[in-house]
């Protein structure tokens, strides 16, 4: 049987609770917490190490099959009352059913880097849900993986669950300086791509990316750095017959993706025709 909380006071909670809230709390721990049924045991699924489950009966009831899953490979297993959950709970509406996930390891440096495959990469983002919407897009359009300078706590609450659990799995390296990052991948072969709102930018949809390639997308009000850019092989932008002058970065990101994958799904730039 699991342990039972019935006070918001006990010191498990209490520690749980800073996880969703603090950036710094969670590198120094090197856990984050995870909300939701389905969200939880996909990480379970995808070989997370869980220290935690805690659950609500009434959680238990709804979404049994979800927690079993979870409970199967959980080190610690708690059920604590309504009351208690809600303060764990970043969401409006929470179903009772939050873990304690250890971090993934060895997304430090570019080491990892597959010099075969194509990749993005981020500089400065800030906004949560654009990461998170665009670490689900990366992954489900087969990118190598996403290069990371200076942007948002991946492993924040509101990017867990943009991602819908692409963060539990799609590979993701932490650099310094995007700039040096890019040097670095182009001494390595690849060509890299400086996204940019600029009509004398090649268009996108011109461009033939069968050399293993980077896109490199910059923050959402400032763009990229003249450095980042500066590094970079070539500048790419995309065509746009609106009144718009620019796109948000997980939209600008993925369109940018899909042309560099198109050609994996069967279609070719306009430079392959």
């Amino acid at each position: 049987m699991p342990d039972l909380i019935t006070s918001r006071q006990n010191e498990t909670i209490k520690s749980i609770s800073r996880l969703s809230s603090s950036a710094e709390i969670r590198r120094e721990q090197g856990v984050f917490m995870v909300e939701g049924a389905r969200l939880c045991a996909d990480a379970a699924k995808s070989g997370m190490t869980v220290k935690m489950l805690f659950y609500t009966a009434q959680a238990n009831e709804k979404y049994g099959n979800y927690i079993s899953e979870i409970a199967e490979v959980a080190e610690q297993i708690y059920e604590f009352e309504p009351h208690v959950a809600e303060l764990l709970s970043d969401t409006k509406t929470p179903q009772g059913v939050f873990c304690v996930c250890e971090m993934r390891r060895g997304a430090l440096g570019l080491s990892g880097i597959n010099p075969k495959l194509h990749y993005l990469a981020l500089e400065n983002i800030q906004d949560p849900a654009n990461l998170g919407a665009v670490l689900r897009t990366a992954e489900a359009l087969g990118i190598g993986g996403v290069i990371l300078t200076g942007s948002c706590d991946i492993y924040s609450p509101k990017v867990l669950r943009a991602s819908m659990g692409a963060v539990f799995r799609f590979p993701f390296f932490l650099a310094d300086n995007m700039a040096e990052a890019v040097k670095q991948l182009n001494a390595a072969g690849f060509v890299s791509f400086a996204a940019v709102p600029d009509a004398d930018a090649q268009e996108v949809t011109t461009i033939d990316f069968n050399q293993p390639s980077v896109l490199v997308v910059g923050n959402e009000g400032n763009g990229l750095t003249q450095e980042a850019i500066s590094a970079c092989s070539g500048t790419v932008t995309i065509p746009m017959l609106g009144r718009a002058e620019s796109l948000n970065a997980s939209a600008s990101a993925a369109i940018l993706m899909w042309e560099m994958m198109r050609s994996k799904f069967g279609g070719s730039s306009d430079a392959a025709r």
